[in-house]
């Protein structure tokens, strides 16, 4: 049978042989000189060289030893297609690192300087065990910075000399009221000067790559603008999966001239028109429109009804109702079986109301309007999960009781009423794909502090541990007999340890928290030596510059989200990008003529019945409808429009100049000649 070791090994080396046929893949396609100029390429094949090597070291040894190149192992997630998000998280932190570490060296100075006043002031009571020394006094106002001991390492001196409690709050004054909230202002402010070069940076090379793709459909013939067969050739290659009627309606959308030519001024707006998703617009308002007319009144009032205040606020005041019965029913309820296994009538009232409001919602605005909205989406949610507790309660499945500890979420609903939480609300919606990718970063930092805290501290810490620190009460078990009863006191730090994987996870979160980490951090430095602090203190710094990065992106979010509201107080814009497309029937015809060469079945079918439609009811055209949500760069637009220009006008003249510089040999060699250079400035 394989030992563990061998196990694990032989698997390590599976993963890291798919590495290798990536990496393989990689170079052929890129080519060796490229492959080796890549920076991030390369770094991740040294490690995969190293990691395979170490490998095949234990794999001969059939033991294993100190591995921290494990701690690079997410350098094969970063660098993969799927992880764009976590590399531009990652790209942002490094170039948020020299104001961050500016402030820092001037946090770190203020602490050396009051390190040194302390120990002259305090380390003559020898009571006092935290400025003994100049270590001690270094790492006491280390941990002080994050509040955690405080305010136990005043307590020592202050019993002795009331005065002295002057030291601590002007260190805390400074460092943790003052230095620690410009860090914050800065690396915003950095933060926010970055994305705003990133938007200019990718705006800028949007044009040039519209500039140069003009220049080459453009033809001699016909150099005014693009002709709609060039067009279609570059979007077989650009977007393979769009639709013949797609690219046609593409083309005519960017078409503002209405002429048989792109112009270069409409063909800017490529990036803007290629996104929509387009569909035939209905041609009547409502879903139940054709119905008979006696079914089109009760539906009708039902469209009226739940779109009238009176109903909103109806469901407003029975919401908020719900939320103080819970609240009381909560407070009321004793210890032990906290749920009832009968069904209390209260649940099935409102379970009632809001079932009926969703079947309301559903009839009145059709379930295509309704499901296309998230805050509905959220109610009907929140009614079927309970519904489903319900059920849970009726037929005692306690697995599924924690379902009813979700009726609060209802409450969420009363949030709608004022403008500033819908904007909060908004705002944590369109975060929460990015902080994903934010937390994902965290991870990564967290898996290699974890593999250096499994290398260098597992199995230190247990029950009894740290008999011999200041900290040994928090890791004690031990048990005291009074009488015939046994009593185990038992403190539970021992737990939070580097044993395994999950629990240094656990741990680095106890620490990121910051509550009482130092009993961790002396608990270790008990068992093995002074010099493990470093690792506890790298680790605070490094969190400490992801969660500002993570605070400075939620308030860089938010702002940009106030100051776009204040400035467009549209209705409309929550919808998204809308436009509209007038196709005639001769002109579905052509389409569908060029169609029948090399589209799919699927499309051909599509154009055919659309024609079908519009013979049978006698039109002659037919309306669609493009449609794509709002991006952050749709807003970025809106919100530097005024900036922009500016940019455009700088853009032009760098081209000019680069130009000007290029065309110079040229121009020399033209005189030269008796030749007449041609002029290729695109404005």
């Amino acid at each position: 049978m394989m030992s563990p070791v061998k196990v694990h090994a032989t698997l390590e080396l599976f993963a890291l042989i798919v590495v290798v046929f990536e990496l393989a893949m990689k170079m052929r396609w890129l080519g060796c000189r490229t492959f080796i100029r890549h920076r991030r390429t390369l770094g991740k094949t040294i490690v995969l060289l190293v990691q395979f090597i170490e490998a095949i070291v234990v794999l001969v040894r059939q033991t294993s030893h100190v591995r921290v190149t494990r701690a690079l192992r997410p350098i094969f997630l970063v660098d993969c297609h799927y992880s764009r998000a976590v590399r531009r998280n990652l790209r942002q932190i490094f170039q948020s690192l020299p104001p961050f570490i500016d402030i820092l060296i001037l946090l770190l100075f203020f602490m050396v300087i009051f390190a040194i006043l302390g120990f002259y002031l305090f380390s003559p009571n020898r009571a006092d065990p935290y400025f003994n020394t100049l270590e001690n006094s270094l790492v006491s106002l280390f941990v002080l910075l994050t509040t955690a001991n405080y305010p136990d390492v005043m307590m020592p001196s202050y019993s002795r000399n009331p005065w002295s409690c002057i030291f601590f709050i002007v260190y805390l004054s400074i460092e943790l009221y003052f230095i620690m909230n410009l860090l914050l202002a800065v690396v915003f402010d950095t933060f926010n000067d970055i994305e705003k070069k990133k938007f200019k940076s990718l705006l800028l090379h949007k044009r040039t790559a519209i500039q140069h793709t003009y220049r080459l459909l453009a033809s001699k013939k016909r150099p005014s603008g693009i002709s709609y067969r060039h067009f279609e050739g570059l979007m077989r290659f650009y977007k393979p999966r769009m639709s013949a009627k797609e690219r046609y309606l593409t083309f005519k959308t960017l078409n503002q001239s209405n002429t048989q030519l792109i112009r270069l001024k409409d063909f800017y707006n490529f990036y803007e028109v290629v996104g929509l998703k387009w569909k035939a617009k209905r041609s009547h308002e409502h879903w139940f429109d054709e119905l008979p007319h006696t079914a089109f009144l009760i539906f009708k009032g039902i469209n009226i009804l739940v779109k009238s205040r009176v109903f909103q606020y109806w469901i407003y005041v029975v919401v908020a109702v719900n939320g103080i019965w819970i609240l009381v029913d909560t407070f009321m309820l004793q210890g032990g079986n906290l749920i009832s296994q009968n069904v209390p009538w209260s649940y099935i009232v409102f379970l009632t109301i809001y079932g009926v409001e969703v079947l309301l919602k559903i009839t009145g605005l059709g379930p295509l309007e309704y499901f296309t909205s998230g805050w509905n989406l959220f109610d009907f949610s929140v009614t079927v999960f309970a519904f489903l507790g319900l059920m849970a309660l009726a037929f005692n499945m306690e697995p599924f009781y924690f379902i009813v500890v979700l009726r609060p979420l209802q409450l969420l609903r009363l949030f709608k009423l004022k403008k500033r939480y819908r904007n909060v609300l908004d705002t944590m919606f369109e975060l929460l794909p990015r902080m994903a990718s934010l937390g994902l970063t965290l991870l990564i930092f967290y898996y290699s502090f974890s593999i250096f805290g499994m290398e260098f501290f597992a199995e230190v810490l247990f029950p009894n541990c740290c008999n011999t620190s200041t900290v040994a009460e928090s890791y004690r078990w031990r048990n005291i007999t009074i009488g015939n009863i046994t009593i185990v006191e038992e403190g539970y730090y021992y737990l939070n340890n580097f044993d395994n994987i999950f629990n240094s996870f656990v741990t680095l979160f106890e620490l990121t928290v910051v509550n009482n980490w130092y009993i961790i951090m002396e608990g270790v430095t008990s068992q093995t030596s002074h010099w493990a602090r470093l690792y506890f203190m790298i680790f605070y710094i490094v969190t400490m510059v992801v969660l500002t990065i993570i605070v400075a992106f939620i308030l860089d979010a938010f702002v940009f989200h106030m100051n776009y509201s204040r400035k467009n107080q549209d209705a409309e814009d929550e919808k998204g990008i809308t436009l509209e497309k007038e196709i005639l029937k001769e002109e579905l015809l052509l389409i569908l003529e060029s169609c029948r060469q090399d589209c799919n079945i699927f499309e051909i079918a599509e154009l055919q019945k659309m024609v079908s439609h519009l013979e049978s009811n006698g039109q002659t055209s037919v309306l669609l409808l493009g449609r794509r949500s709002r991006t952050k760069s749709d807003l970025s637009m809106k919100m530097y429009q005024e900036e922009i220009q500016e940019w455009y006008e700088e853009h032009s003249q760098k081209q000019a100049e680069h130009q000007a510089e290029e065309l110079l040999p040229s121009k020399k060699l033209c005189q030269h000649l008796g030749l007449r250079p041609r002029s290729q400035t695109i404005n």
